[in-house]
């Protein structure tokens, strides 16, 4: 039996491998925000950009084309007038999106034990 080549062992700790870019654009400021909304379902532009709150719009328009590019959102034109787009995931996106959901609602739960670490820590410096 053939063993496969180290070239084709993904690995984030890999610093040429294609598997850490796609992990920074999950994981990036707005990339896990952007895939947990669209885990909700689909969304049009302007309302994604309500729903993360704070992006602006460039950074948005950036996001959704790497994670386009990624394979891990669909972008959707309507052939109507104006033409109508709308954002959704795909079968590998809902997949990412479900465990970034399970994080997110990790840290939400635990944010009173977080804010108290954090004032701890505050305190002792």
């Amino acid at each position: 039996m053939t063993e496969p080549s180290d070239e084709l062992v993904a690995s984030v700790f890999a610093r040429d491998c294609a598997s850490r870019s796609v992990l920074a654009d999950v994981t990036g400021r707005w990339g896990g925000l952007a895939l947990a909304a669209l885990h909700e379902g689909s969304y049009r532009f302007n309302a994604l950009r309500r729903r993360v709150d704070g992006v602006s719009e460039k950074m948005l328009a950036q996001t959704l084309q790497a994670l386009e590019r990624d394979g891990l959102v669909r972008r959707d034109v309507h052939a109507t007038i104006p033409p109508r787009v709308e954002y959704s995931l795909t079968e590998l996106g809902e997949r990412v999106a479900a465990k970034l959901v399970e994080l997110i609602e990790l840290v939400e739960g635990e944010i009173g034990q977080v804010r108290e670490a954090q004032a701890g820590y505050d305190r002792a410096r």
